[in-house]
């Protein structure tokens, strides 16, 4: 018996679903029952029938699906996979923050510990950042952790004062808009698609700024056929799948997140075997983070 058969019989005998960001492993993606970016896997996340969910992701994805479903088991194929943004935020500036600014809501990217969600208001996607920080009544927004998209925000809604924390996605930062235009002098009919995870300077010269589904959208719905994809080149394979005849290209210096690349078939199968690398959340904690992801779920 194969890897993937031993798979699928044990998801039968212990009533498991496979979720999979589009940055894991193709093979990872091509065995999950479900794909997608962090917005579409929390929504899909609530309400399945399946009693263990398998998240092939890093840890925050992990803790956001059991916070929203607290009966169910939450296992994770690697239990180091994580992200260095989901970190580069404190409760301390928080509480600094919401002393020195009246009328403030605290808006969590969803690519955060569970601890900053507690600290927020809501939770945002890529996804959804604008309509939500758009819907909001307060006038002013500290964004945390990440300031790229933060920024991004703040010129999207520009009635809203935006204050951006520090943080970043250490994969998207080190694009350069310089590899980018090397790529678009190779390839001049390319259009340049960039995650909002981009440091400005890669922003600025993109011809769309969207999430990973965003930009799979916009793939599919172009007359376009080459395009020059800002963003971690996992998300190649859902690419390549839906859009067959068109042809992507990445940076000179690949983005790739190491931690969702440690995902693999036989991790998934080892947990399937033995339930090790369970979220576990003290009560409190997923009763106070659950308040902003459900807002989010909501508005969005």
């Amino acid at each position: 018996m194969t890897v993937r058969e031993e798979i699928e019989q044990l998801k039968k005998e212990k009533d498991a679903v496979i979720l999979a960001h589009y940055y894991v492993r193709p093979e990872v993606q091509e065995i999950a029952d479900y794909t997608g970016d962090s917005f579409y896997l929390s929504r899909k996340a609530v309400g399945l029938k399946e009693q263990t969910i398998v998240f092939c992701g890093v840890s925050f994805m992990g803790e956001s699906t059991k916070v929203l479903n607290p009966d169910k088991t939450v296992l994770m194929p690697d239990a180091s996979a994580d992200c260095a943004m989901a970190h580069m935020a404190d409760p301390e500036t928080i509480q600094k923050m919401r002393a020195e600014y009246d009328d403030l809501a605290v808006v969590c990217y969803i690519n955060s510990t569970a601890e900053l969600k507690c600290c927020s208001d809501v939770c945002v996607t890529s996804s959804n950042a604008v309509q939500i920080v758009r819907a909001l009544p307060n006038r002013n927004i500290f964004f945390i952790p990440d300031r790229n998209l933060g920024r991004y925000v703040a010129q999207m809604v520009p009635e809203k004062q935006v204050i951006v924390n520090d943080g970043y996605c250490p994969v998207h930062e080190k694009m350069s808009a310089e590899e980018i235009l090397d790529q678009k002098k190779l390839h001049p009919q390319a259009l340049v698609l960039a995650h909002p995870e981009c440091p400005e300077t890669v922003c600025g010269i993109s011809d769309y700024i969207g999430s990973t589904a965003g930009i799979i959208r916009y793939v599919q719905e172009s007359s376009k056929e080459e395009f020059i994809v800002c963003t971690e080149s996992g998300i190649q394979y859902e690419l390549k799948k839906r859009c067959p005849d068109k042809k992507f290209y990445f940076a000179r210096t690949e983005p790739l997140c190491m931690d969702m690349k440690t995902i693999t078939l036989e991790k998934i199968l080892h947990v399937l075997k033995t339930g090790e690398n369970e979220i576990l959340l003290g009560d409190s904690v997923r009763e106070k983070a659950a308040g902003p992801l459900e807002r989010m779920l909501e508005l969005a």
